[in-house]
């Protein structure tokens, strides 16, 4: 039955995502327009999910998010996330990598929607570029997101957070909302398996702004993980109640391929 749910919503998530992308092409008129359909493609995604995958998302903490830009620094386990964070902030912009935009068609809602984009290619230049988009979008009063880690990892893998985060905290000067969350349970990454049940995505109390950098990563990276293992823990005892178990972690030879800032 696992398998056949799983089956099911990737064939229904694949092919509804070909069907907005090449439908939501007049969106590329306006930015505006591109960040709506996102988020309509994010919410039809968590309605899949839960209706044939028997996945229901919880946000947790909605309350604490201060009202306009912010700077959001996200557990990442799963393609998940990625999509239902749109879904929760108004006028979202995401720090991901150049070569993104190159892929056809996604690459022009990216483009257009005004993401952060970075070469990684340049290096220690890299950060600058990224400060300057950055600091664009919070002056528009956008809500900046960045996966502190940079890429995907296992739940339960040992964290490897960069320094982007810091660099974008010193010089955005706004508030920090960490976010923890246990989505790898049940959408794992580079897997087609779902695992039904509800996963938790929590947003934290903000960080305010003016901690040294030195203390603002150990204070991001605490918060995150600590609540992030405590979601882990509980998710984990479910689904081995229910059967479903999976194993710790992954091989550590799988765990760092960087694929964002």
């Amino acid at each position: 039955m696992l398998i056949v749910r799983s089956i099911a919503f990737n064939i229904a998530f694949y092919c509804v995502t070909t069907l907005i992308a090449v439908g939501g092409l007049p969106t590329l008129v306006s930015r505006r327009g591109v960040i709506r359909l996102a988020q309509m493609w994010g919410r039809i995604t968590l309605w899949l999910l839960r209706v044939i995958g028997g996945i229901t998302v919880e946000f947790r903490g909605l309350e604490t998010i201060p009202p306009g830009a912010v700077l959001v620094a996200a557990k990442h386990q799963s393609a998940l996330e990625t999509l239902a964070l749109v879904t929760v902030f108004p006028d979202f912009a995401y720090i991901l990598k150049r070569e993104l935009l190159w892929i056809p068609l996604i690459g022009w809602y990216l483009s257009r929607s005004g993401m952060v984009a970075i070469d990684r290619a340049k290096g220690a230049r890299a950060m600058g570029a990224m400060n300057e988009a950055a600091a664009e979008a919070i002056r528009n009063g956008r809500q900046l997101i960045i996966f502190p880690e940079g890429t995907r990892r296992a739940p339960g893998a040992k964290p490897a957070y960069k320094l982007g985060i810091t660099h974008l905290y010193a010089a955005l000067g706004v508030p920090c909302v960490p976010v923890a969350l246990d989505t790898g349970l049940h959408w794992p990454r580079r897997s087609l398996v779902r695992r039904p049940g509800t996963t938790i995505i929590e947003f934290l109390p903000s960080i305010p702004h003016g901690l040294d950098r030195t203390r603002f990563l150990d204070v991001v990276q605490d918060r995150i993980e600590t609540a992030s293992n405590l979601l882990l823990a509980a998710g984990r005892a479910d689904l081995t109640a229910r059967g479903l178990a999976l194993p710790e972690s992954e091989p550590a030879s799988d765990r760092d391929r960087s694929r964002t800032a």
